[in-house]
């Protein structure tokens, strides 16, 4: 069974983080055996920052960097009878944090409900199967279980993301599961009609607070979430770490035999933390981009860099990699963004020191 899972580890583009840090949970659930635990959680909520925030002792690697003291206000909100809302940018890995979670919590991180404007409820809670529905009519057989169904009915963690993309009718559906911890099922017969969450069950929300007015929450659902705001990284050393951390492990789960170099990862990191902030690290003001310059947008250009220098170059990444990265991520069609990067490159770029900066700086000529 463990070679099944690894084998597939190597197939899946993504695996979920209950199947990429299996070895990690199964450690934590067995060192905690004797620790308290809400009901229906796989581990005990000390056990959930563990995996989340890294430990050394118990040779847990970081997976997501914030305060302890805000990771634990999260796990304790989902140990409360009120679900969990994770705002921020773009790219501040809620997500990201909400899957961690999930995955220490319910052992099953993939119960996903993506939010849109498409998003009915039959992708909610429920549809029918309905040639099963003419032949025997309503019942459990011919229903299809939705994501919020499996995991009130198993006790498990539910993931909504981008909530605020979905039209308000649509997010109220979730009132009285959150409230009552019961979904009704008019159609099935009385003594099943009414879906009682097992112990375990929450919800965990994201939400992007650039689309914020789009769909505004209602006042009564934002009364049953726990709000907590995942922050940029703050600090640029701790950026740089999990960016090639990050990255690295991309390179390996796809067989590119390479790393990202540290003074690659610098130049990246800075140049995105600098355009995300709007000044220099020594207090230079510049003006920020239209587009969000994310970590979850840096890690994305490093390893398009080393795929780039992977197959077309000896596998060397240079700076010239970086800036052709760059431009589908921060000029996208942005004219304003344009001049943000060329007039970053002139006055910001141009007088830094380091071999690799110079060489950053020659490469403006990629720019468009």
């Amino acid at each position: 069974m463990a070679k099944k899972v690894e084998s597939n580890k190597l197939e899946i583009q993504r695996p979920p983080a209950e199947v990429l840090y299996k070895s990690e949970l199964e450690k934590l659930e067995q060192q905690d055996k004797a620790s308290p635990r809400p009901p229906g959680w796989r581990m005990s909520p000390q056990s959930v920052i563990k995996f989340v925030a890294g430990d050394v002792s118990s040779k847990i690697e970081p997976k997501f960097v914030g305060s302890r003291s805000f990771l634990e206000r999260c796990v304790v909100a989902l140990a409360t009878n009120r679900g969990l809302m994770l705002i921020g940018e773009p790219g501040t890995a809620k997500s990201y944090l909400s899957e961690l979670l999930a995955a220490a919590i319910s052992g099953d991180s993939t119960l996903t409900i993506q939010g849109s404007g498409g998003t009915t409820e039959d992708n909610i809670k429920y549809s029918w199967n309905y040639a099963m529905l003419l032949a025997e009519g309503p019942s459990e057989r011919s229903l299809v279980a939705a994501p919020l169904y499996r995991a009130m009915k198993e006790g498990l963690v539910v993931r909504f993301e981008e909530i605020t993309r979905c039209p308000l009718e649509i997010q109220d559906t979730m009132l009285s599961v959150l409230s009552d911890r019961v979904l009704a099922i008019p159609e099935l017969p009385d003594d099943s009609r009414m879906l009682f969450a097992k112990q375990g069950f929450n919800v965990i929300a994201t939400a992007n607070t650039r689309d914020r007015g789009v769909n505004e929450m209602s006042a009564a659902l934002k009364r049953r979430f726990n709000f907590e705001t995942v922050q940029a990284i703050s600090h640029v050393k701790d950026e740089i770490e999990l960016v090639k951390r990050e990255t690295d492990k991309m390179f390996e789960r796809t067989n590119i035999p390479i790393q990202l170099p540290l003074d690659a990862t610098e130049v990246i990191v800075t140049t995105f933390h600098e355009l995300r902030e709007g000044k220099t690290t020594d207090g230079q003001s510049i003006e920020q981009t239209a587009t969000v310059m994310s970590t979850a947008e840096a890690i994305s250009t490093a390893y398009a860099a080393g795929v780039h220098a992977y197959y077309y170059a000896d596998g060397t990444i240079g700076a010239e990699h970086l800036v052709h990265s760059m431009l589908g991520t921060a000029l996208k069609d942005s004219a304003d963004d344009r001049k943000k990067i060329h007039h970053y490159f002139n006055h910001a770029v141009k007088n830094r020191r380091g071999k690799f900066w110079q060489a950053f700086y020659e490469a403006r000529k990629f720019l468009p």
